[in-house]
């Protein structure tokens, strides 16, 4: 650092401020200080940093399902964030195993981080976060809630979105209206449902178990719920998916039992991926800005880290139904029912 501050004209505090990404140095001097660095291939340790200031410069983010775009796109949003304050992330997979998600929070305790950010796997329990809890880490909860646990917590209005999404296919004309996707056990799923049953009852409509289609909330998980669908007698002529990846699996196995989604059957799904907007036919869906919502959740997480006694606190994102061509036209849905 003294030679880097030699060669740029400053001083070593100015070094050290710009290493650490201080606003107080102006852009020309940043300029100057950083074009050194580059120069004589420096490389900042900011593990010996946090050392002394006793601070640690990595988040732990733990996600359920990284196969799911959705999940991806979250993390992207939360990188932003992390990295731009000066933090690095160390990001695991659980694949929905609690086992797995318990190690890799023993593992990222071990390496000191800072605090998580953590959608629960299937299955997880209040108990199995209150290691973190009792030593005092920030954890904040996304998309899937814990109740019980002290911890703050980032969700999607998921009950409001079901909502929606109902309804609109009931302005379209649709009578019978499959929820497909997802278990009765994962956290979201109770919201989605009820939000599901609660606009079919208030249109009159029955809001019974006879179109709930379970299965993983997945691709393969969507093929599947169909399947079990062209079982039936009396079949739907519209579904709301628990997610994007069912709703494309629903599309998929439509197409196999040569159905054309958006003409044949109305399809909705649920979260708004990068792909929603390209599938074919586009898809419908309910949007919830999963980088946008990775941001918040960081930005809620660094306000904690930050904050010397910090109360949880819960956050509800609102959303909002995005109408593509998967949904179908009133005209289709008519010509089915009068000749179901």
């Amino acid at each position: 650092m003294i030679d880097i501050a030699r060669a740029a004209g400053v001083s070593k505090s100015t070094v050290s401020l710009v290493l650490q990404g201080s606003p107080r140095v102006n852009e020309a001097t940043r300029a100057r200080v950083s074009t050194v660095i580059r120069e004589l291939g420096y490389v900042y340790n900011r593990s010996a940093a946090n050392l002394r200031q006793s601070k640690s410069g990595i988040v732990g983010i733990v996600v359920n399902d990284l196969t799911n775009s959705f999940f991806a796109e979250l993390a992207v949003g939360m990188d932003m964030v992390v990295q731009s304050a000066g933090y690095v992330q160390f990001l695991a997979n659980t694949g929905e195993s609690v086992d797995r998600q318990r190690e890799v929070i023993a593992s990222m305790r071990e390496h000191g981080i800072a605090g998580l950010i953590i959608s629960p796997a299937r299955g997880t329990q209040v108990s199995d976060l209150k290691p973190l809890i009792d030593s005092g880490i920030p954890v904040v909860l996304v998309v899937r809630n814990l109740p019980g646990a002290k911890v703050s917590s980032l969700l999607s209005d998921n009950y409001a979105g079901l909502s929606q999404a109902v309804e609109h296919l009931i302005g379209l004309g649709h009578r019978r209206i499959a929820f497909m996707g997802g278990y009765a056990d994962m956290a979201v799923f109770e919201e989605r449902v009820r939000g599901y049953r609660d606009a079919l009852a208030k249109a009159g409509l029955s809001s019974g178990d006879e179109f709930i289609f379970n299965s993983a909330p997945s691709r393969a998980g969507g093929v599947a719920a169909v399947e079990k669908m062209l079982l039936r007698a009396e079949r739907p002529t519209a579904a709301v998916c628990f997610n994007d990846a069912v709703a494309f699996g629903v599309c998929d196995g439509l197409r196999a039992a040569r159905m054309e989604p958006g003409v044949d059957f109305g399809v909705v799904g649920f979260d708004d991926v990068i792909e929603a907007k390209t599938a074919v036919p586009a898809l419908t869906t309910v949007s919830v800005d999963p980088q946008g919502m990775g941001q918040r959740a960081a930005q809620l997480l660094l306000k904690q880290i930050n904050s010397e006694r910090a109360e949880p606190e819960a956050q509800l994102l609102s959303v909002r139904l995005v109408v593509r061509e998967s949904c179908g036209i009133r005209k289709n849905t008519r010509d089915r029912e009068e000749h179901a």
